[in-house]
């Protein structure tokens, strides 16, 4: 064990030749050239089919680069160095990226192209773009010699209301999908399986792998698991598959939460990460560069610094797994959600679990919420990794026993002001990401905070309107 071709990075691909074929016999008549915003939303323009032949393959599309500075309201915030007006709010380029091309069966005559964003007048990528920002991190682990992989669970609940009905009445007394927590069950997922189905056979047709749906611990709480595979790739797919669900939710009238914690009494939804590193050989073969079988837990060296790494940044990092006001209503004692920074083998009271066996053994980080980036939650994860490599910081010992509980270990920040102090704080975060990327997505979670602090709540109202 410990050798392997990556199994699972492969898809059935649709190369530019084919998709152009389809345009011109008819079976295309809409492209989505799509990129992900700071929120982790697809943005972008649906193209005709012949204006795409003609103008867009060759050249691409023009986008406002407020896109990539403004709020999840789409208002643009001041303080972005990238993206303000002083300079104007110019247009950045999305060129297709050919390799992510997908037909989607959910949507007639329709292709999408997942895009790299880069300057108007100098061609050169956009360091602050969510894909770039990940990009980066996979050359450095590749010029260290290693090719991270990645693969991640990513969990949803599924509503009755139209996305329409939940608007309408404030998003309060939302029906879920089941009346009771339905973590493994046979006879509930059944029921829910006229939408959960579409939605992995849509992601299967489309060319995003699929292995499996469960329920979860949530009344109404699903999880579709993809294959794992290379960083970027597997990022694209976590970002399709989110479009995606939301889309066939809403043409079977239903609606779909990412939200990190949807109710307080409800359990959260999250996104946990698992990665490991690998090499290639001379003779083409890549192997895990995390196990070593002379070691108890199957640990090689090379994983106890990348788990210690991990390990060492993850308070200051949370905001690139922990983007949102809402992420840190999630980490709550005895809720599956990690409240303690340590690990163990196989413990899920934990923020990272050594799972696996052989070449598959491989570091699961718990702490990410469903809300998270994925480019920059992995990105987090291999800047991480590598800062452990990079200093061979060893982890503490496995801990044994209830972690939410544990008084030694650190602790998740308690909020998002907590999270931005790190962030902004890290010299770590500076030198991984360099001092543009370090500022742009500091700016972006300040703005996050100070939109909350400008809302009065319903909370606050019921407690203070009458009896204060």
């Amino acid at each position: 064990m410990g050798s392997s071709a990556l199994p699972r990075q492969e898809r059935v691909r649709v190369s530019r030749a084919d998709l152009e074929a389809l345009i011109r016999k008819g079976d295309i008549d809409t492209v989505v050239m799509a990129f992900v915003d700071l929120q982790g939303r697809l943005t972008g323009k649906r193209t005709s089919g012949r204006f795409f032949l003609e103008q867009v393959a060759e050249h691409g599309t023009e986008n406002c680069d407020y896109l990539l500075a403004c709020d999840i309201d789409n208002n643009p915030v001041p303080g972005f160095r990238f993206a303000n007006y002083d300079l104007g709010y110019g247009d950045m380029v999305a060129r297709a990226d050919w390799d992510t091309i997908r037909i989607t069966p959910w949507v007639p005559k329709t292709a999408i192209v997942l895009c790299d964003l880069s300057n108007v007048d100098t061609g050169l990528p956009i360091a602050e773009s969510p894909r770039q920002i990940l990009r980066h991190q996979v050359e450095r682990a590749a010029g260290a010699g290693f090719l991270p992989m990645l693969g991640s669970e990513i969990e949803f609940f599924v509503f009755r209301d139209t996305y329409e009905e939940a608007y309408a009445k404030g998003y309060r007394d939302l029906r879920n999908h089941s009346p009771w927590v339905q973590d493994y069950h046979v006879l509930q997922t059944t029921m829910d399986e006229y939408l959960i189905g579409e939605i992995r056979r849509g992601l299967e047709a489309s060319g995003v792998p699929v292995e499996f749906s469960k329920g979860e611990a949530g009344r109404g709480q699903h999880e579709i698991n993809l294959d794992y595979t290379t960083a970027v790739e597997m990022a694209d797919r976590n970002h399709l598959y989110k479009n995606a669900a939301k889309e066939i939710a809403a043409m079977h009238g239903r609606s779909i939460t990412f939200m990190a914690k949807y109710a307080f009494d409800d359990t959260g939804s999250s996104c946990h990460i698992h990665s490991s590193l690998w090499t290639e050989g001379p003779d083409g073969a890549y192997r895990s560069a995390m196990y070593d079988p002379s070691d108890p837990l199957g640990m090689s060296e090379t994983f106890r610094w990348w788990l210690g790494g991990l390990i060492a940044t993850a308070r200051e990092f949370s905001l690139l797994w922990a983007p949102t006001i809402n992420s840190y209503k999630r980490f709550q004692p005895g809720s599956w959600a990690p409240t303690g920074i340590s690990w163990g083998d196989d413990n899920r009271t934990l923020g990272f679990r050594k799972v696996g066996h052989g070449s598959s053994t491989r570091v699961e980080c718990r702490i990410p919420g469903a809300d998270a980036n994925s480019y920059h939650a992995f990105a987090g994860t291999i800047a991480g990794g590598l800062y452990g490599i990079e200093n061979r910081i060893e982890p503490p010992p496995a801990y044994v026993g209830n972690g939410y509980t544990a008084p030694d270990i650190d602790r998740v920040p308690w909020n998002l002001s907590d999270a931005i102090d790190l962030w902004e704080g890290s010299s770590v975060a500076r030198a991984a990401f360099g001092d543009e990327v370090h500022h742009h997505i500091l700016q972006a979670a300040k703005a996050e905070w100070i939109a909350f602090n400008q809302t009065v709540t319903d909370w606050e109202m019921r407690r203070y309107f009458e009896r204060i």
